[in-house]
């Protein structure tokens, strides 16, 4: 996955593997290797080379908000994956940290547009609302409304909307 921050500078992330807590994570040319505790309702714990810091994260629209300590940086996905995929900004909608979902607002075969709510998370005794970054149509909706999700949860998938030209196929006249 590419992220741009908002400085312009743009990083390469890559999740390398994962083995329960234990995560190893490419930025640029760098592999980092961390610890994730994950905090009931409060974000997580990452310790990185035994220091630890207290990270919270929130999708908004096509940003990714993330606070780390007293930082708070917001990153955007690079253009070249948003290509990739199609023409979604994103195939699926992930919980940004552990929490409740509240409410789901769509069911499968929904077509949604950029910015429509799909669900309400709460977290960290906020209500965060989560929506389409893009034109899509539902593919499956993985949660239901009181269930408790981790961080990184699939909640929503989505596809690629149908074309919506506004052309038909019209037969030639013979």
């Amino acid at each position: 996955m590419k992220l741009k921050r908002d400085s312009g500078e743009e990083l390469d992330l890559e999740l390398v593997a994962r083995d329960g807590a234990n995560v190893r994570v490419r930025v640029g040319e760098y592999e980092i290797a961390a610890e994730v505790q994950s905090l009931s309702g409060d974000g997580a714990i990452v310790t990185i080379g035994g220091r630890r810091y207290r990270v919270a994260g929130a999708r908004r629209n096509s940003s990714i908000l993330v606070a780390v300590g007293p930082r708070n940086f917001e990153f955007r996905p690079a253009e070249e994956a948003r290509r990739r995929q199609r023409g979604l900004a994103a195939a699926e909608i992930v919980a940004p940290m552990p929490g409740k979902v509240l409410n789901v607002m769509v069911r499968e075969g929904d077509r949604v547009d950029t910015g429509q709510p799909l669900a309400v998370l709460e977290a960290m005794k906020m209500e965060t609302t989560l929506a389409a970054e893009s034109p899509a149509t539902v593919k499956r909706v993985c949660v239901t409304a009181g269930q408790m999700v981790d961080h990184g949860a699939v909640l929503i998938e989505l596809s690629p909307p149908p074309d919506s030209s506004g052309r038909e196929s019209v037969p030639p006249e013979t």
